[in-house]
């Protein structure tokens, strides 16, 4: 008998200022990484999937980031920013969508 599965883990990066691109308020948004990574008997083997997400505070939004564009923020929080700027996300591409429209 072989028992596997998968077992995910949530690690917060950074907290950042951020202007939240669904309500417009300059909140905190914290940068997380999720790592799901293949178990063999309960002992975690290998990662096989790697998420980088913000969430905002104030509202609850969550934007789905690529691992540069995490790795940047993470980077200009790093030298100094402390949260004191503000800054808005880096914006996905999205069809149909007007990037300077709220």
């Amino acid at each position: 008998m072989i028992i596997f599965g998968s077992k995910s883990y949530l690690y917060q990066l950074a907290m950042l200022t951020l202007v939240c691109g669904r309500c417009g308020n300059p909140a905190a948004h914290t940068l997380r990484k999720r790592v799901a990574k293949f178990t063999l008997f309960f002992v975690p083997l290998f990662p096989f999937s790697t998420k980088y997400t913000t969430q905002c505070t104030f509202c609850g939004a969550e934007q789905q980031l690529s691992k540069e564009q995490a790795e940047q923020l993470e980077a200009t929080q790093a030298q100094g920013g402390g949260g004191q700027a503000y800054a808005q996300p880096p914006q996905q591409d999205q069809p149909g969508r007007n990037p300077y429209q709220r």
